[in-house]
């Protein structure tokens, strides 16, 4: 029996047959039963493309190690006390410094008699001591403190504490021309009192600041001499410190530069809160009193002193 698809129509009442079989094409077998898979087959990804730049993949080192280590070292300082997470910021480098180098350093300080409490300000202050070596730069500089520039072993102490860089430097390098210049060139016999300025540079500080005063009408001579008599006087800034300090001086105070020479601490006393304030005093007074007698008493002492100086000059009816 021939199959046909029949279309009915409303309009009209005949039927026509589309016969689904044609005998002019080939015949095609149906299939009894359709099998679709369960799952979608899984397809494989091409491997990941590489940058043409840099087609080596990075390697991840194991850093388990390096963590352990620097947790080590956090926590030896921690113990002393010291603020370890400074010292890291300031000096990252620690963070490679092994701890039995530091445990060297912190056993050999405290030979020297530098106490707990000292090395809470002094690796602060000088980080780098955490990660210099103890034999071929800490023990060479101490011994040269020691031995060459004369401090005293009781000194020793105040010495690191004040500038623990000192330790850090090298002796050919630094230390060394600086003793030199300090003893041979100003003339300090007692090089170990200024143990401190060992640490600082010539050439970028000592020579800009006799430059300096021999530009404000000091002769090489006398600047040579307010060096020897002052030696902190290297320490002081320009800027800060001899500029306006020097200006009032000679504007303000009227006074003439041997006064300077005489007496170089001048400079070491406050502008605001010690010279002005008694140059002041002395001018409503009348009176015109020495550096030394100006500046380096006590506020009771110097009140006294001008009083007396006021009383003893008033004529008395």
């Amino acid at each position: 029996m021939q199959d046909a698809l029949h279309f009915s129509s409303s309009a009209a009442t005949t039927t026509t047959s589309i016969p689904l079989h044609n005998p002019n094409l080939p015949s095609i077998p149906r299939p009894k039963h359709l099998n679709f898979p369960s799952k979608s087959p899984i397809i494989p990804l091409p491997p990941p493309l590489k940058s043409p730049v840099n087609d080596i993949p990075p390697v991840i080192s194991p850093a388990t190690s390096d963590n352990s280590k620097i947790h080590e070292t956090l926590l030896y300082l921690d113990s002393l006390g010291v603020d370890s997470f400074y010292c890291l910021n300031s000096h990252p480098t620690l963070i490679s410094a092994p701890v039995s180098q530091i445990k060297s350093t912190v056993d050999f300080l405290l030979s020297l008699g530098v106490t707990t409490q000292d090395l809470r300000r002094i690796f602060p202050m000088c980080p780098e001591l955490l990660t210099s070596s103890t034999s071929k730069t800490v023990i060479p500089a101490t011994t040269f403190l020691l031995r060459e520039a004369r401090v005293e072993a009781a000194d020793l102490r105040h010495v690191i504490h004040r500038r623990p860089r000192l330790l850090v430097c090298s002796v050919e390098r630094q230390l060394r021309p600086t003793l030199y210049f300090l003893q041979g060139t100003i003339g300090i016999d007692n090089a170990g009192k200024w143990a401190s300025l060992l640490s600082c540079s010539v050439e970028s500080k000592f020579i800009p600041r006799i430059d300096y005063l021999q530009k404000l009408g000091f002769s090489y001579r006398d600047t040579i001499v307010m060096f020897r008599r002052f030696p902190s006087l290297f320490c002081y800034s320009i800027k800060d410190n001899f500029e306006p300090k020097f200006d009032y001086f000679v504007v303000e105070m009227g006074r003439e530069l041997k006064e300077l020479v005489a007496f170089p601490q001048y400079f070491s006393f406050s502008l605001e809160k010690r010279i002005k304030p008694r140059h002041r005093m002395c001018v409503e007074k009348g009176f015109c009193l020495a550096l030394p007698t100006l500046l380096k008493s006590s506020e009771v002492r110097f009140r006294e002193r001008l009083e007396v100086c006021y009383s003893s000059s008033v004529p008395h009816v």
